[in-house]
């Protein structure tokens, strides 16, 4: 019997035209290979070189001196460097906290909620960044009252955080059971000591009147408008990336571990985030990238001062308008490299974790938690 007759006949269909294709003559091939090289070196490859060679066009010492010895390009650096891990730690818990109320529970608005998480990428950053102004501008609705005694809502937000972890590492920390009493005494104890917390933390900071009275609480043109634009605008991106991996490894392996006795802080560290730890990297690694160089919502939210809110992406237009070219580009190389460097991050990735995201896990589960749970 031959190799053909063993292949469907629905199966014929591609192997014919993958022969086909295989047999084209020798210069559509060339000539189509050569198209597509030529087209990625004109519009890529050449601009990143450029950028590099009138970058370094006066020298290594030039270069340094562009980056570092300008006073505004070393500060847009270090807002940088401070703007982006805050966004990227904030989206990094609310894309694990959406994306597992999403993928593990069946509630009403979900698929609303699934939409605003993806609402970032449909909504221009511009528009996003005019969000923020008529929220926290003199004509916004919380502009005015920033401004007259803005400090006065901080012992409220930082008591009601403060408190919101506790309750939250309660929950995650407390042995739980299959009882369903079990799980409402676990609730109503984080529920309790998080108003405790919140209370004694409210009562101390009054109490020492630690906040100022009568100054304003400035949110725009200021980091907090930096932060709230940078996390808007990249905040798909972790969630994005874990919503479809927790769908497909499904609830089996935590609950196993919860009925061996797991707390749901043991289960989280040792079932869930084994097992999501490449998707979550990989989402970590793409958020970086869009933060570090965000530039429409930060400019409308940054007032363009220079010194203290131009970011990186900023400071780059004000050199080039200034005809800084060297200077303009230094700074864009600087951005184009960490760009080269997630390029890298990611392959090396996307071949690592296929063969290593999904196994070991389940091995250790019992284990783990038979242990704690017994002990």
């Amino acid at each position: 019997m031959s190799a053909d007759s063993l292949v469907s006949p629905a199966d014929a269909g591609p192997l014919r035209r993958g022969r086909t294709a295989q047999q084209d003559p020798a210069w559509v091939r060339w000539g189509l290979t050569a198209f597509v090289l030529a087209l990625v070196g004109l519009l890529i490859v050449v601009p990143v070189v450029n950028i590099f060679v009138v970058a370094f066009g006066n020298g290594v010492g030039a270069y340094w001196n562009n980056l570092f010895g300008d006073a505004d390009t070393r500060q847009a650096i270090l807002l940088t460097a401070t703007v982006v891990p805050i966004a990227l730690g904030a989206n990094t818990v609310f894309g694990i906290a959406a994306a597992w109320a999403i993928a593990r529970f069946d509630f009403r608005g979900r698929t609303i909620l699934t939409a605003l998480v993806d609402l970032p990428f449909a909504v221009s950053p511009v528009v996003a960044g005019l969000m923020f102004v008529l929220i926290f501008g003199l004509q916004g609705c919380c502009g005015q009252f920033l401004r007259e005694d803005g400090y006065s809502v901080m012992p409220y937000l930082v008591s009601a955080l403060v408190a919101a972890a506790f309750a939250l590492a309660l929950l995650l920390l407390l042995p739980t059971g299959s009882r369903s009493r079990l799980g409402r005494r676990r609730a109503l104890a984080a529920i309790a000591g998080g108003a405790i917390v919140f209370a004694v933390l409210l009562a101390v900071q009054l109490g020492l009147d630690l906040w100022p009275h009568g100054r304003s609480l400035k949110i725009l043109f200021a980091l907090p408008a930096l932060v709230l634009a940078t996390s808007f605008v990249t905040f798909p991106f972790v969630a994005r990336e874990l919503i479809p991996v927790l769908e497909a490894l499904g609830p089996d392996e935590d609950l196993a571990a919860i009925s061996l006795g797991a707390t749901p802080g043991q289960m989280f560290r040792d079932v869930t985030l084994p097992n999501i730890r490449w998707g979550l990297v990989y989402g970590i690694i793409l958020c970086n990238a869009r933060a570090v160089g965000e530039f429409g919502a930060v400019y409308v939210v940054s007032g363009h001062i220079a010194g203290q809110t131009d970011t990186m992406p900023l400071r780059i237009e004000k050199l080039f308008e200034e005809y800084n070219m060297p200077g303009a580009f230094a700074v864009a190389s600087t951005l184009t490299l960490l760009a080269i460097v997630t390029l890298v991050a990611r392959s090396r990735l996307e071949r690592k974790a296929p063969a290593t995201s999904l196994g070991g896990v389940a091995g250790t589960v019992g284990a783990r938690a038979a242990a704690k749970g017994a002990s």
